[in-house]
């Protein structure tokens, strides 16, 4: 399973950026400028530089090379490379939320679904591209000294976290505990996508899947 914005052809028809986060409104401004398929082609090369390499690693002028346009028009679609980041980081977003979603609604049983996040990050980490999340990369190069690009990230990671409680108020009735069993199993995810791209291999997301299973069969016992 390939995450990257190149495949991901409905958005690359729609040309738009996502306004509903407020991290990632400072890239519209001067969409109506460019046509959308630049546009968009433009994003598509960014994000595999930034993916592959690293954002700070990755000038605009190497991206104008990439995408094939003059400099003029790369600018006209994005002013300054933070806009350029926040689309790319919006395309992965609203990616990675089709993937993970997909995979869940696949699934039957309440339980199942939230397993199938783990199987969702098994299939992504085998993938050759795979260097581990976007936006824990891009906050870990720009998060001190990048307010907009350290919110971005962290509503990606509120967002995952709300969706994970969505999917723990069907096996757990009681809030809290629903709350505490979300919180637990998004930081497995994040943990397992951090060490997968450490240690280039699909371990993690197994030895997450089975820590998951153990959490919920814990919450949805006896109370404690």
């Amino acid at each position: 399973m390939c995450l990257t914005l190149e495949n991901d052809r409905s958005r690359r028809n729609s040309g738009t950026v996502n306004t509903q986060r407020t991290g990632y409104v400072m890239a519209t401004s001067t969409i109506s400028t460019v046509d959308a398929d630049v546009r968009a082609h433009i994003v598509d090369v960014a994000d595999q530089l930034f993916y592959a390499r690293g954002i700070q690693s990755v000038g605009m002028d190497e991206i104008r090379t990439g995408a094939g346009v003059s400099l003029k028009k790369l600018y006209a679609a994005f002013p300054g490379k933070e806009q350029l980041i926040a689309a790319v980081l919006s395309g992965r977003h609203d990616l990675w939320e089709r993937g993970v979603h997909g995979a869940v609604e696949a699934a039957t049983t309440p339980r199942d679904k939230l397993l199938a996040v783990y199987d969702f990050l098994e299939s992504w980490f085998g993938d050759d591209t795979f260097r581990g999340c976007g936006f824990i990369n891009a906050f870990g190069e720009l998060g001190a000294t990048s307010p907009a690009v350290a919110e971005i990230a962290r509503d990606h990671k509120d967002s995952f976290q709300r969706f994970v409680q969505e999917l723990t108020a069907e096996v757990v009735a009681d809030p809290d505990r629903a709350e505490e069993l979300a919180a637990q199993l998004a930081l497995l995810a994040e943990g397992a996508q951090t060490t997968a791209a450490i240690a280039g291999t699909t371990e993690p997301a197994a030895h997450a899947r089975r820590a998951a299973s153990t959490l919920i069969d814990a919450a949805t016992g006896p109370s404690r």
